[in-house]
């Protein structure tokens, strides 16, 4: 992994160099930031360009020497991953990483953004929260104990520390006030304040910042045949998570019928076609209640953005290609006068379908107060 692999964060990427290149290691460094960005590719470039022999002029690992290599197809015997993961059944003690090995290297293969939720479908339990147990600061202690084999520094690379129960936590923490001197640890986490304080105290952080939008579509757009429009409108509703895009992209489906559903209750309630509005709510419903939500909280979003699309600023509107064609007739339907009551409208249904009203109920009377709204002034 190199640098210049991971999209963004120049500034930290400028920052670790120098750690490395002046030898100033912290024994213990944070990285910190929202999910979806990139930290854990960010810590596996940094080790990588900490254990390298002959790094280039531009401040890359050069890829090319026997460390590099190991790191690359992740077998770098002084670099140890640690993640949480779930007791399956028939485990007769709690689980460390290195139970794992072979799921978590296929699920890192190809991978620059993490996700917990994708992490943990990997496991045959299902439901369970995955944790780092107290095993894993026994393992740790015991393997770190012995000195590095083929680099100056033995590197622990801990995703999401945050997941440590209690009995880990306060296991580790002497190793983290008196660490070995050829011993690094690189932590990476989505929710630092969930981290016990007596080890949060004790790292050096590197606080990263979400992804500007424009740096996700320049990633969607040369990963997926996405439009720079409609990439732009998947970083915007992402808010800088990749793997947030990523899964909006996947869902495109659902977006595409989403987007259907839109379009003919706007036209069937200006027709005032109570009939058919009837028939939409009830196809609404039978999608089942988490569709009903999500095709709510999307009204909400197209609401807005028809809103917005009326004071002709681009730059701030964020809608594919088909949202934006529908829009050109369509936003001056949305006015100071109606865009607050639909969005409580839209906003209020999404609530009862939540608290389990009937569906096909809540949907028509949305339908005919839709039709009251489009024609208010």
């Amino acid at each position: 992994m190199k640098f210049s692999d991971i999209p963004g964060h120049e500034s930290a990427k400028q920052r670790l160099r120098q750690m490395a290149d002046t030898r100033r290691l912290p024994h213990a460094l944070l990285i910190e930031g929202p999910e979806g960005i990139g930290k854990l590719s960010l810590a596996r470039a940094f080790a990588q360009y900490i254990h390298c022999e002959h790094p280039t002029a531009d401040g890359e690992p050069c890829g090319e020497c026997q460390p590099c290599i190991l790191h690359q197809s992740m077998n770098h015997i002084d670099t140890t991953f640690v993640y949480p993961v779930v007791k399956t059944d028939g485990m007769n003690t709690a689980p460390t990483s290195a139970d794992f090995h072979n799921e978590w290297l296929e699920y890192l293969d190809g991978r620059l953004y993490m996700d917990l939720q994708q992490w943990t479908s990997t496991f045959a339990k299902k439901n369970a929260q995955p944790l780092t147990y107290v095993t894993e600061s026994a393992r740790l202690i015991h393997s770190l104990a012995f000195t590095s084999h083929v680099s100056r520094y033995k590197i622990v690379i801990w995703w999401l520390p945050e997941r440590m129960n209690l009995d880990a936590a306060n296991k580790l923490l002497k190793l983290i006030e008196e660490p070995y001197e050829d011993t690094l640890f690189i932590m990476v986490s989505d929710n630092p304040r969930d981290i016990l304080p007596t080890i949060y105290s004790r790292v050096q952080r590197l606080r990263l910042r979400r992804l500007d939008d424009e740096t996700v579509a320049r990633y969607l757009q040369a990963h997926f045949d996405l439009s720079h429009t409609d990439a732009m409108a998947y970083a915007h509703l992402a808010e800088g998570n990749v793997t947030r895009a990523i899964d909006a992209l996947n869902q495109s489906k659902e977006s595409a019928e989403n987007f259907d559903l839109f379009v003919r209750l706007m036209r069937l309630a200006y027709q005032r076609n109570v009939h058919q509005l009837r028939t939409w709510g009830d196809e609404l419903a039978a999608l089942g209640r988490d569709r009903e939500v999500r095709f709510y909280e999307y009204a909400i979003r197209l609401i807005r953005e028809n809103f917005i699309y009326n004071f002709q600023l681009p730059q701030i509107n964020y809608m594919t290609a088909p949202e934006q064609q529908f829009s050109t007739r369509f936003a001056r339907f949305i006015h100071e006068g109606n865009v607050e009551k639909l969005i409580a409208t839209f906003d209020r249904a999404r609530a009862d379908i939540e608290g389990h009203a009937n569906g096909k109920i809540v949907n028509l009377d949305v339908a005919i107060k839709v039709i009251m709204l489009l024609i208010q002034k």
